[in-house]
């Protein structure tokens, strides 16, 4: 039983880690979708604002299933060595969701 919940939870954390590849990589494909024709248009920087923070908010998406993904596998089989990588990856996004969250912020502040 342990080792079908293991199995389960294993192909459930890489299920949602293709998840978050395909979330990033719809974000940024409709970036650069947005972006390629505001290079000769002469577009403003509050045009280019709003496409880098719709793309943040496609990263910060991802970022959150990431580290869903990452919980999951500590949870199959924790040992210290797992639980202190873990609390260094959840430390690192948890920095880079600040930040980027703070970022995409000011930029919508600074478009309204």
């Amino acid at each position: 039983m342990e080792a079908f919940f293991s199995d389960l939870a294993l192909k459930g954390a890489v299920l949602i880690e293709f998840a978050a590849c395909v979330i990033v990589f719809s974000g940024a494909g409709l970036a650069l979708y947005r972006l390629i024709p505001m290079f000769g248009s002469g577009a403003t920087a509050a045009q280019k604002r709003s496409v880098y923070s719709r793309f943040g908010m496609w990263l910060l998406f991802g970022l959150e299933f990431e580290l869903a993904a990452d919980i999951i596998r500590s949870a199959i089989s924790p040992n210290w060595t797992d639980i202190a990588q873990l609390g260094a990856i959840a430390a690192i996004r948890t920095f880079l969701n600040y930040f980027l969250t703070r970022d995409i912020e000011g930029n919508s502040s600074t478009t309204a």
